[in-house]
């Protein structure tokens, strides 16, 4: 909804669960009521399905789905992005919801091991894991009152760099993203490196550190940051539009 220039209206949940522990429901509602807040969305209602057999009994389904609104004229679909717009990347929390099967690989799923402290993380793997994902909503809120107009915009979700970035680019139009023009979280490094991740699949999996990429004007980015700043999120310059095949290429 915020990639399409939207403002979320409201939230529905659905959890499905082998055995309805009521204290679980409720700690488990109670984020997805916090998320709502954060997007200003109300959350008016849900289904908790018990259905003992098909789900073990510690394992639980979370779902849910959102409606938004927004008027036909400021709906961002990308379709005006030119060649030497800047590309603005907002800072992730860390591994967001994506690539967990691939964490699950790489990490033994253990107490002892995810409540192992690292120095380079400077918490427990299991906290840099759980981090909470990152909602935009305020930040793109922040810019668009501040009379920008956002030219196209991507959720760096599953898939990451390679299968997101080209869906908000026109044909004839590539995103050329420079890796350095930013500090990859610890997290991502660390995962490589244990689970001998080669970097390409790094960046086709994960945000590495980008949750959100805007394409604005190159005279509008200095105001981006500002609006971006003002939301409480961290924003970097990270690239540019170019002439050439639809898609990304980082360097």
């Amino acid at each position: 909804i915020a990639c399409a220039g939207g403002e979320p209206l409201f939230f529905l949940d659905y959890i499905a669960c082998g055995k309805n522990f009521p204290e679980k429901i409720a700690t488990i509602v109670k984020g997805v009521a916090e998320g709502c807040i954060q997007s200003g969305a109300a959350l008016i209602g849900g289904e908790t399905a018990e259905m003992p057999g098909f789900y073990p009994e510690d394992e639980y389904d979370l779902a849910g789905f959102a409606v938004g609104v927004v008027d036909e004229k400021d709906i961002i679909t990308g379709k005006d992005v030119k060649e030497g717009e800047v590309l603005i990347g907002l800072a992730s929390s860390g591994v967001h919801s994506n690539g967990f099967s691939l964490v699950r690989k790489i990490f033994q799923m253990d107490r002892e091991t995810l409540n192992t402290y690292y120095e380079e993380l400077g918490q427990t793997l299991g906290e840099a894991l759980l981090a909470p994902t990152k909602i935009y909503v305020k930040a793109l809120r922040c810019v668009k009152e501040a009379g920008v107009r956002v030219k196209a915009c991507s959720h760096i979700t599953g898939g990451g760099f390679y299968e997101n970035v080209p869906r908000m680019l026109p044909e004839g139009k590539r995103a050329v993203i420079e890796k350095d023009s930013y500090e990859v979280p610890p997290i991502f490094r660390m995962m490589a490196r244990e689970g001998q991740v080669e970097e390409k699949m790094m960046y086709n999996t994960y945000n590495m550190g980008i949750g959100m990429v805007l394409a604005v004007d190159a005279a509008d980015v200095e105001k981006v940051q500002k609006a971006v700043q003002e939301a409480g999120e961290v924003s970097y310059v990270i690239g540019k539009v170019e002439a050439g095949e639809k898609g990304v290429t980082l360097c």
